[in-house]
């Protein structure tokens, strides 16, 4: 074969090869347009029997050189190329994405502006349970310069018989001693009927664990414009995290303060696993400043501050903690509360860790 001869094939063979991006470019392009209209329906975007069905009729029609087998590989990496698209359209659509927005949002609480490249804190009891408890950790918390004070008043509890919280009753103890204190309450609530009637009483709607995808709740606290403090599921992805923040933009609030607080392992030496690379994966998929609850993803005092001093590091915007006066006769989670000195102690260590205190 001539030299002549060689070069007239190497050229067919660089046009197939542009003719075959052009189809494949086509063919992205229908692929994508699927994905939206899947994404409407609200559809899953892989369908594993429609994936199997065009394979069979690429193999049926396939008259060689190449072995079926090839054949299937190529085109599995064609369909793997396409379902990339549509997700990667799935995270630019979302309105929580950095992609949708390049700036991180700011949520400010009456003064406290979290994601604002400093670090911020959220401290106080577990669950409400008096006047006199709540005030003392207020003091503490007030004394260091703090401006956020948390307290459960409702309790979503793994057993039935465990205290479930004080209610709207626990709200009005909170919001006294904050206003005594001059501090902005962060509370849980767990049944959108409830926001309504507690939205005199707190500043910061915190949407725990276990109602991450109660989707009613998450429209309905997106629905008010107050900020909200949505901490991941036991078991959710990161994925899932998002789409639950997206629940509550798409209703026009972006007030939204992600709060890693570990997930269920198999590990038993914590109460949970801290996920601490979700911190970095959050701040560069969302605009959102992202938080970590140390209690609640070790449930060890022993381990609080080097679990905080891990998020800060790693680029948290805040750590969030509870403190009891008493931890010993605390109605819930006695185990993982710090008390007074306790909580002295890890505030200043915490801050002596930082490259500038704050």
């Amino acid at each position: 074969m001539s030299n002549q001869e060689l070069d007239q094939l190497r050229n067919s063979v660089d046009e197939m090869n542009l003719k075959l991006l052009e189809l494949i470019s086509e063919r992205a392009k229908l692929v994508q347009e699927i994905g939206r209209v899947k994404e409407k329906q609200g559809s899953y975007r892989y369908d594993p029997v429609r994936e199997r069905g065009m394979l069979n009729l690429i193999k049926e029609n396939n008259e060689g050189p190449f072995e079926n087998s090839t054949v299937e590989h190529i085109f599995k990496e064609i369909f793997k190329a396409g379902l990339e698209l549509q997700e990667d359209d799935h995270r630019k659509a979302l309105l929580v994405s950095r992609k949708k927005k390049q700036e991180d949002t700011i949520v400010n609480i009456n003064g406290d502006t979290i994601g604002d490249g400093k670090p911020h804190f959220i401290f106080g009891p577990c669950a409400v349970e008096s006047y006199e408890q709540v005030a003392e950790v207020a003091k503490a918390v007030k004394g260091k310069g703090l401006k956020l004070l948390r307290g459960g008043a409702f309790k979503p509890r793994t057993s039935p018989y465990d205290f479930q919280g004080l209610g709207l009753e626990g709200l009005k103890i909170l919001k006294k001693v904050a206003d005594e204190y001059d501090l902005a309450v962060v509370s849980e609530i767990v049944n959108p009927a409830d926001i309504e009637p507690a939205l005199d009483y707190l500043d910061v709607i915190q949407i725990g664990a276990r109602n991450m995808q109660n989707f009613e709740l998450l429209k309905a606290a997106g629905a008010v414009k107050k900020p909200v403090l949505l901490k991941r599921g036991l078991s959710a992805t990161l994925e899932e995290f998002m789409n639950a923040a997206e629940y509550i933009i798409s209703q026009g609030n972006e007030n939204i303060i992600l709060c890693e607080r570990g997930i269920r392992t198999y590990e038993k030496a914590t109460r949970n696993t801290l996920d601490i690379s979700a911190v970095p994966i959050l701040k560069q998929e969302t605009h959102l400043p992202v938080f970590v609850d140390v209690t609640h993803s070790t449930g060890r005092r022993d381990i609080l501050l080097p679990a905080a001093k891990a998020a800060l590091a790693i680029g948290a915007d805040g750590v969030m903690a509870e403190v009891h006066p008493d931890p010993a006769v605390a109605l819930s989670d006695s185990a993982q509360q710090m008390d007074i000195d306790q909580f002295d102690h890890f505030y200043k260590e915490l801050l002596n860790s930082l490259p500038v205190h704050v």
